[in-house]
């Protein structure tokens, strides 16, 4: 529901973009990532915190905290929501609540892999992306991986995820390109 929401939003808010663009859009704004940002904002984590009694304080903190628990924790409120309302009377409070996503989505740069991707493309390359190294227990990971060109590590990035170090990898490796880049 929560992309449904988001997708029609898009379309009707924006009618003259492509399908492509309004693609791309709705998928970073229902990431996880932006879910977790959300979940911050409505402060989805301390309420965790405040009715986790019977898990000890140390493991409770680290959950309300984590990326992936607060992700979880907004669809999981969604799903009740729906489940308890239906569609009509949710649909709208979700797409305010995800308004400043949609607004970052559109003012940045948010897809590197993609623009490498198409920029390679054009050149009649492909990238390949390999990970390097992961660090941290299983509900913490630091990613970091490689953007490859043609036998050559042309970017490097980290982050939370394999994803994120991915796309900071393939951001890495459009400005070796020389390709511009809008800033973020």
């Amino acid at each position: 529901m929560l992309e449904l929401a988001i997708a029609r939003e898009l379309y009707e808010r924006y009618p003259d973009f492509s399908e492509g663009r309004l693609a791309k859009i709705r998928s970073h704004v229902v990431s996880r990532a932006s879910c977790a940002v959300v979940a911050r904002q409505l402060a989805l984590g301390e309420r965790l915190e405040q009715r986790g009694a019977e898990i000890p304080d140390d493991e409770l903190h680290r959950l309300a905290h984590n990326r992936n628990v607060l992700a979880a924790l907004l669809e999981a409120a969604f799903a009740a929501l729906f489940l308890e309302h239906g569609f009509g009377p949710i649909e709208q409070p979700i797409v305010r609540a995800f308004s400043g996503r949609i607004d970052y989505a559109l003012t940045s740069h948010v897809d590197f892999k993609t623009e490498l991707q198409e920029a390679l493309a054009r050149r009649g390359q492909s990238v390949n992306y390999s990970v390097l190294d992961v660090d941290g227990p299983p509900h913490n990971r630091r990613f970091r991986c490689a953007a490859v060109i043609d036998g050559d590590q042309l970017g490097e990035g980290s982050g939370e995820s394999k994803k994120a170090a991915e796309q900071e990898a393939a951001k890495q490796a459009l400005l070796k390109l020389g390709v511009e880049i809008p800033a973020t």
